[in-house]
């Protein structure tokens, strides 16, 4: 009780914009907690969120206490704070904090539970922090020095811990990118050095995190001041292709010259030599080179032609990892390679081939942004049968799904819906991304389509009884109430009671949704 009221006495010493007036038995305790007030604050500011206009307000004294305070409840703090005070004595004092961390890092072998995780990376983002925030600004090379050897150790790191949620890898994340900002802020001959200086450890760990940094370091750096580097790659690549290690070195061998490879084509590319880029390209992958890449480059260089003879080559196109992460799969890499000799055909004034390739495009995947350059490209008149054709097309195939989601996304509302009643059954719930923007399309005009979909989607969800999709059913089941009390849905079977009671006795023991759905 004693608690309560005296946050009730703060609060009418402070009040919100909007706040009812204090009533008149608090007055003294408002008047003696102002008169205790150091200084007061900027209008309109709120008193207890901090910021620097409201810890100015507070006395050092009372400053000092909350700091010590949290020194002691928080070690990651705490290491903040000492190098802050260090860096009052100079750059070789916070180094000195940074690399007793560095090396208790690199001589740890235990494993990092649950329990602990939390914890261990509130300290790896400490001492990130303090290399930048206190280092960095004292001496950017110490500090480069630094973020590389908290790089180099992240392999051990990240084996010690179980880092599912990508919280340690974060950080590392953001060492690196940082490492790339200080090392472009240097003078060029010094971080030219610096990039040189990292070959060797690179080589060592060709997969490491220094390779990343390193590759990104390349494409910030003065095209003039890549020779040196390029030269000292250059040589490492003879060495390693002549070099005849046994079985176990063979794989190794093979990572540290494709490596050597990648990093000359970098280079090539921040110098804007396209020639030397292919030329490196189909060394590294002589059997598939990245098609598209190149033809991108081509095109980026003003030369079409070679752009549309490097896409109709007849060679695989390798999905790399960085494609994998961006979700692109085979379909869209193909539609990417088509977009791109559009791009081409454009360029080389050859309109018919490039309108065909369009429409061929909108044909097999009811590409709708092919669909409507194609439309806008036609003489005027000849658009409308051109559309008309384009919907017959969409009414005929083979995939309804896709033709649902291309009638609305081009819109074509009243398609959409004709094409969900005429076929009710067939709508399978779990292709949700296209079903479930439909269904919330036609749920206005068309509710009966609507319903049809609704009901797909939720059924599916409790079929296969998909728990952690339980809070989109109890909204979809929300969502077919509040159509079956605005509209009539013209006899649809089982009419909404019937619905309702079919759910409650196939799945009434999936007790996790239908608390969901009464709001428990």
């Amino acid at each position: 009780m004693a608690r309560r009221k005296a946050r009730a006495a703060e609060a009418e010493a402070a009040p919100e914009a909007g706040d009812p007036a204090p009533e008149a038995s608090a007055t003294s305790s408002r008047k003696a907690i102002l008169e205790t007030t150091p200084r007061s604050l900027p209008k309109g500011a709120r008193r207890t969120t901090p910021s620097a206009e409201t810890l100015a307000s507070l006395d050092r004294d009372r400053l000092i206490g909350l700091v010590l305070d949290e020194t002691r409840r928080n070690p990651a703090f705490r290491k903040l704070v000492s190098a802050a005070l260090a860096a009052r004595q100079g750059p070789d004092a916070v180094a000195k904090i940074v690399d007793r961390r560095l090396a208790a890092l690199e001589g740890a072998r235990g494993y990092i539970d649950w329990q602990k995780r939390r914890a261990f990376v509130l300290d790896l983002d400490a001492t990130v922090s303090v290399i930048l925030n206190e280092l960095r600004p004292l001496d950017g090379e110490a500090a480069l020095e630094r973020l590389v050897r908290f790089l180099g150790g992240a392999e051990g790191v990240l084996a010690r811990v179980d880092d599912g949620a990508g919280t340690v890898q974060g950080v590392y994340d953001r060492a690196a990118e940082a490492a790339v900002e200080i090392g472009a802020a240097l003078p060029t001959g010094t971080v030219a050095r610096f990039a040189g200086g990292l070959l060797p450890r690179v080589l060592a760990d060709p997969t490491g995190a220094l390779t990343a940094l390193l590759r990104a370091l390349i494409g910030r750096l003065d095209p003039e001041a890549l020779a040196p580097l390029d030269d000292a790659v250059a040589g490492l690549a003879a060495e390693t292709g002549a070099k005849a290690g046994g079985r176990g070195q063979e794989m190794l061998q093979r990572l540290r010259r494709l490596l050597l490879l990648r990093l000359r084509q970098d280079i090539a590319e921040r110098r804007g030599d396209i020639d030397a880029f292919i030329a490196f390209e189909l060394e590294a992958m002589p059997g598939s080179p990245d098609r598209i890449d190149i033809a991108e480059r081509l095109l980026g260089a003003n030369r079409p032609a070679e752009a549309l003879d490097w896409l109709r080559r007849k060679t695989p196109q390798p999905l790399t990892r960085a494609d994998v992460i961006a979700g692109l799969d085979e379909t869209a890499m193909e539609r990417e390679s088509t977009v791109l000799e559009i791009r081409a055909l454009d360029a080389l004034g050859r309109d018919a081939e490039a309108q065909d390739l369009r429409w061929r495009g909108f044909a097999q995947r009811l590409d709708a942004e092919m669909l409507r350059t194609y439309l806008a490209k036609l003489p005027d008149f000849e658009d409308d049968e051109a559309l008309r054709r384009a919907i017959a097309v969409v009414e005929t195939f083979a995939d309804p799904h896709r033709a649902l989601g291309f009638l609305v996304r081009w819109p074509d509302l009243d398609r959409a819906a004709r094409l969900v009643i005429a076929r009710p059954g067939i709508w399978e719930g779990e292709r949700y991304t296209i079903l479930a923007p439909a269904a919330e399309a036609l749920a206005q005009a068309h509710p009966l389509a609507a319903t049809i979909l609704y009901r797909a989607l939720l059924d599916d969800i409790l079929g296969r009884g998909r728990s952690q999709a339980y809070a989109h059913g109890a909204a979809y089941l929300q969502e077919l109430d509040l159509i079956a009390e605005r509209a009539d849905l013209g006899g649809l079977k089982p009419d909404p009671a019937e619905y309702r009671q079919g759910l409650k006795r196939r799945h009434g023991r999936k007790y996790g949704f239908w608390d969901l759905v009464e709001g428990r």
